[in-house]
């Protein structure tokens, strides 16, 4: 990879390659844009549901790059989304995605959310399954 000249700008795309390598890996691709198109798709549904408070603190954990596709687009006064159903959440997952991955919103929400697992403190994690309804937790197959 190279060098920016800046090691907080180095950092954060290295960050940010490790979260997209562990989404490829979940996904099964080797296509960085399915990844990246995968990321910002949950992570979007993802800030809409919890409300503009604990976005706020998901958003802090993020690598910088990340955070700010997290943010992109972000209209703090919409939220949070009321989806008490697995099928509401994936199919807003499903809005957000590409026609390629527009099918497979389950799938593409676990690789995500395996990512989130993998790369966030265990105890913050914690407190963003318990925000969700039963049905939605499952979701979380790594916890």
């Amino acid at each position: 990879m190279s060098s920016t000249g800046l090691a907080v700008f180095d950092k954060t795309l290295q960050e940010s390659h490790v979260w997209l390598n562990t989404v490829m890996t979940t996904l099964g691709t080797e296509q960085k844009e399915d990844a990246y198109a995968a990321l910002k798709a949950v992570l979007h549904a993802l800030r809409d549901r919890i409300g503009p408070e604990n976005a706020v603190h998901l958003g802090a954990q993020l690598p910088l790059l990340l955070r700010g596709v997290y943010y992109e687009g972000w209209h703090p006064a919409k939220t949070p989304t009321r989806e008490r159903h697995l099928e509401d959440f994936l199919a807003g997952v499903a809005d957000r995605l590409p026609d390629k991955l527009a099918p497979q919103p389950e799938r593409v929400a676990r690789a995500v959310f395996d990512a989130i697992w993998k790369r966030i403190d265990a105890g913050e994690v914690a407190k963003l399954i318990e925000m969700f309804p039963r049905e939605l937790r499952d979701l979380w197959a790594s916890a």
